[in-house]
């Protein structure tokens, strides 16, 4: 019996790739995307591609007459209502809390993965796996989904997807997880996709991150971490951990954001060194490959921010939903509200778990 794929189709290599691929090895493919915009807002202007923006309305339309073409029935759900209330909100009560959220994760967990699966199903459209174009792969064992690392490590997208559930993951095709971008844009070619060397969209939002939050400037103080003010600021919202240009500080040496206190309304800057931390707290956890506690601390490769690279750390669980995790070597910049994300250190590629920075 043929089985059913809904691919999660954007328009871009990646995901149109997918479908193809998916439709070469028997299956029967159906797409769905998401309507995600929301059209009563104030209008924006973005700088390039990404999931939210004006020119969904466009994007959608290129994807059902690439459907037509290629007899792949594609449906839009409109979602935009619930991605509002869901990943439109929790960005800006995050940063308007002085912490750095990721949306792309949330959105993953809740709304591609989640709520657009379960309102095809109650439209009454049936399929028996869920595709998309994540550069990740899935283990399947017997009695648990163990989600790797893709082969590309450049772009491997598993720190996206470490929320996912085990049900989630038991239903889930990721067909590019064995390839590099090159190999999956050669194959893009090789098939004639118009797509082939079409420039990868932003993940979440390509303009100022100030034109989703609804503010309106709010001065306040720039302190070191001396307790000496330096310097004023229109709202704190508009800086971000880490961050060293934009300041506005005359200093003898480069300083550094390290922190927000948003009920002061306060951005706390230091020199380098004061970026430097040795441990992190991580709550709201998310276990991998079937396990659902850590029995003893364990060490693991780490990655703290989507861009970063693996450092090698010790987890010690502290409590069902909480951990202590300790760095071999200081860290920089280990930002409240980003995900933490474990790998299995025998393979280096298997997610062990996942959490969110306290």
């Amino acid at each position: 019996m043929v089985q059913t794929v809904a691919v999660g189709l954007s328009g871009g290599v990646d995901s149109t790739l997918s479908a193809l691929l998916l439709k070469e090895q028997g299956f029967h493919v159906i797409g769905l995307t998401m309507s995600v915009y929301d059209k009563s807002g104030k209008a924006l202007k973005t700088a390039g591609k990404a999931c939210y923006g004006p020119d969904e309305k466009e994007d959608i339309q290129a994807v059902r007459l690439w459907g037509e073409r290629q007899g792949i029935e594609t449906y839009v759900l409109d979602c935009s209502a619930e991605y509002k209330a869901i990943v439109l909100n929790y960005f800006k009560e995050s940063y308007l809390s002085g912490i750095t959220p990721n949306p792309c994760i949330k959105c993953n967990e809740t709304m591609k993965f989640g709520l657009m699966c379960d309102k095809a199903r109650q439209e009454g459209i049936a399929f028996d796996y869920f595709a998309t174009g994540h550069y990740a792969r899935i283990l399947k064992k017997e009695n648990a989904c163990v989600l790797q690392k893709g082969v590309d490590e450049k772009k491997d997208q598993s720190y996206f997807l470490y929320r996912l559930s085990q049900n989630q993951l038991a239903h889930t095709l990721f067909p590019l997880g064995n390839f590099t971008k090159e190999q999956v844009r050669q194959m893009a070619r090789e098939r004639n996709l118009a797509v082939a060397d079409k420039a990868d969209s932003q993940d979440f939002y390509a303009g100022a991150y100030t034109d989703l939050l609804d503010t309106v400037p709010k001065e306040g103080n720039i302190v070191h971490t001396s307790g000496k003010v330096l310097g004023k600021h229109n709202g704190f919202w508009n800086y971000t951990i880490g961050q060293r240009k934009g300041l506005g500080i005359a200093y003898p040496v480069p300083l550094f954001v390290v922190d927000i206190n948003a009920e002061h309304n306060e951005v706390i800057v230091g020199e380098a060194e004061a970026t430097l931390g040795t441990e992190a707290v991580v709550q709201s956890l998310v276990f991998g490959g079937g396990i659902t506690a850590l029995e003893q601390p364990t060490d693991a490769l780490v990655k703290y921010r989507s861009s970063g690279k693996c450092v090698k750390a010790r987890l010690i669980q502290t409590a069902p939903d909480s951990m202590t995790v300790q760095f071999a070597e200081p860290q920089r910049s280990v930002t409240r509200g980003q995900s933490l994300v474990a790998y299995d250190l025998k393979d280096g590629i298997s997610v062990l778990l996942g959490g969110i920075i306290q």
